[in-house]
């Protein structure tokens, strides 16, 4: 599945969890999970069983979902960073004030001589100065190099919020069709449960009657608790998977609450694979932040290479001086303007160095961003293909559903007419459980490759919603 591909990346890039059957459980115990599975639990627990549809799923994990918070955070983040580099261009202006009294002993500073009438120690005396000192770049081109890189990984922040809210679409929308898949699955082995319940009674009454043998009780009554054990094994596993999904979107896990929407089959027709490939490329919020990565190093690489140019700025203070705050003023005023050339001669290879990492980290943005081109086209042509065959397999189960259920009927009826034993209603029964659970996991399927396609092309959060059918 697209979607455990995707959630692998998680721990190095800014995007979600594995929401593959086989690997959400693995992945909701393991030491280090990813933090799309986890949010900040918003609310208190409410009485009652509180309905929950898909479109509340979604909202409340777009607003309490661990990852999206923490991308929220990188993208404040790379805006200081932004300012940090700009600063180097603005002006910067303080103010410095200070007054000094000093009292000095001559002989402290070799003064060592005996004259009638003159002391050795003078003071004391001193002196006050306040005034603004400015400083304003005029030509660094490493500077504005690094402000125009640092700008492009502010874009690339932003795109990967976006691209956080996406993949928190995927988390949360596969978490609330496990939940649905589970739900589903639970009321199948009640069914199940209550059919062996019905053909174990059934059978001890014909036993008691001396018209069926005692095999035909035993063999029913293993099916019976079987069934029963299926069950506890599904209850408990929809109570888990409600608890992931509550985690995912920052329900606290005490709360009880209900899956107001089900997972209905309607077929969909996807755009074209070069139209789906086109929107992608321009839409996909981790492809435009790949982009503008490559771009920031380019501009961080012709950074490092402006080392090796001169560089030109001025400065200038201005403010009073004078033995007293009161007398600073007038013909006391002081200033200075001063502007200098500062030429690179020699810098011990840090200069080289700089150009070495920067030319290195601008290889591998360009190279991480063609791998992502062809990772987006995989994505795209395998949801394709998930969506087609989930939608098969959707139509065969359906029909493997009704015909176990008109085989449960004619073996149920053949042994009520005494024609064969239970055996053959027994593997009837199978047939049932095994139809079901295929038609259940086919649904789940069609429905998360419907999520993926939306992901693959960029479009999951608006696309989403109506993928699924949800109001």
């Amino acid at each position: 599945m697209l979607a455990g591909q995707a959630i692998a990346q998680s721990t190095s890039y800014p995007s979600p969890v594995s929401i593959s059957n086989s690997s959400i459980g693995g992945l909701t115990n393991s030491i280090s999970p990813s933090p799309y599975t986890g949010s900040v639990t918003q609310g208190q627990v409410k009485a009652g069983i509180i309905p929950l549809s898909f479109k509340d799923a979604i909202d409340m994990g777009l607003r309490n979902n661990l990852g999206l918070l923490l991308q929220t955070d990188n993208q404040v983040a790379a805006r200081g960073e932004k300012w940090k580099e700009l600063s180097d261009l603005l002006p910067n202006l303080n103010l410095t004030t200070s007054e000094n009294v000093s009292r000095i002993n001559l002989a402290t500073l070799g003064l060592r001589f005996s004259v009638p009438n003159f002391p050795s120690v003078v003071g004391p005396f001193g002196y006050f100065d306040s005034r603004f000192y400015l400083s304003q770049s005029v030509l660094d081109l490493k500077a504005v190099n690094r402000t125009r890189g640092a700008s492009d990984e502010e874009r690339a922040a932003l795109y990967n919020y976006k691209d956080a809210r996406e993949f928190v679409v995927l988390a949360v929308g596969n978490a609330y069709l496990q939940a649905l898949a589970g739900e589903a699955r639970a009321a199948a082995a009640q069914a199940q449960v209550e059919t062996a319940q019905a053909l174990y009674d059934k059978t001890a009454d014909q036993q008691k009657a001396g018209t069926s043998p005692a095999i035909d009780t035993l063999r029913a009554r293993v099916e019976l608790q079987s069934r029963q054990q299926q069950l506890i094994v599904a209850r408990n596993d929809f109570a888990k998977e409600k608890l992931a999904l509550a985690r995912a979107i920052g329900l606290p896990v005490a709360q009880e609450f209900g899956l107001s929407d089900k997972a209905p089959y309607q077929a969909l027709v996807p755009m074209g694979l070069e139209e789906s490939l086109q929107r992608a490329y321009a839409s996909r919020p981790d492809y435009l932040a790949a982009a503008a990565q490559v771009r920031a190093d380019e501009h961080y690489r012709k950074a490092a290479s402006a080392e090796y140019l001169p560089t030109l700025g001025i400065s200038a203070n201005y403010g009073a001086s004078g033995v007293t705050p009161a007398g600073s003023h007038g013909s006391e005023a002081a200033y200075q303007v001063s502007g200098g050339l500062t030429i690179p001669i020699f810098q011990g290879g840090k200069t080289h160095a700089d150009v070495l990492q920067a030319e290195a980290n601008l290889r591998q943005s360009r190279q991480r961003l063609d791998n992502l081109r062809g990772q987006i086209e995989y994505e795209i042509r395998s949801a394709l293909l998930d969506l087609a065959a989930a939608s098969d397999q959707v139509q065969v189960a359906k029909s493997s559903v009704d015909l176990a259920n008109e085989t449960l009927a004619q073996a149920r009826d053949r042994f009520t007419a005494g024609v064969t034993d239970n055996l053959e209603v027994v593997q009837a029964q199978e047939s049932v459980a095994n139809a079901n659970e295929d038609y259940i996991s086919a649904l789940y399927a069609h429905n998360l490759a419907k999520i993926e396609l939306a992901r693959a092309v960029g479009v999951a959060e608006e696309g989403v919603r109506q993928y699924l059918n949800s109001k």
